[in-house]
C-alpha cells in the first residue's frame, strides 16, 4: 500500500481538474473561432494555446510541491505564501484563456 494514498490521489485529483479546465477553455475557445464569419487572428489562437499551456504546467508544478510535502516524515508548517502566488498566477492565466476567448468571438 502506498503511504497517504488517499492524500496522493486527492492532489492528482485536482491536478487533473485543473488540466480538464484549460482543455475546455480552450477547446471552447478554438471551436467558437471556427464558428465566426470571419477567420480568426493567428496570434488570438496562439495566446489561447500558450494561455492553456501555463495552466496546465503552473498547475503540475504545484502539484509536485504538494507531493514533496505529502511524503515528507516531518510535519512541515503551512507555507502558504507560495500557494497564494500559484493560485494568483492560475487565476491571471486562466483570465488570460477568458480573454482570447473574448477576442475570438467578437
Amino acid at each position: 500500500m502506498i503511504v497517504n494514498f488517499e492524500t496522493h490521489a486527492s492532489n492528482e485529483r485536482t491536478f487533473l481538474s485543473w488540466v480538464r479546465t484549460a482543455v475546455a477553455i480552450v477547446g471552447f475557445g478554438l471551436a467558437a473561432s471556427r464558428l465566426g464569419a470571419s477567420p480568426a487572428p493567428l496570434w488570438s489562437e496562439l495566446l489561447l494555446l500558450v494561455s492553456g499551456a501555463a495552466v496546465i504546467v503552473l498547475a503540475w508544478a504545484w502539484m509536485q510541491h504538494v507531493r514533496r510535502r505529502i511524503d515528507r516524515a516531518e510535519r512541515l508548517p503551512d507555507d502558504s505564501d507560495p500557494a497564494e502566488v500559484l493560485l494568483l498566477l492560475l487565476v491571471v492565466a486562466l483570465f488570460l484563456l477568458l480573454g482570447s476567448f473574448a477576442i475570438h468571438v467578437t
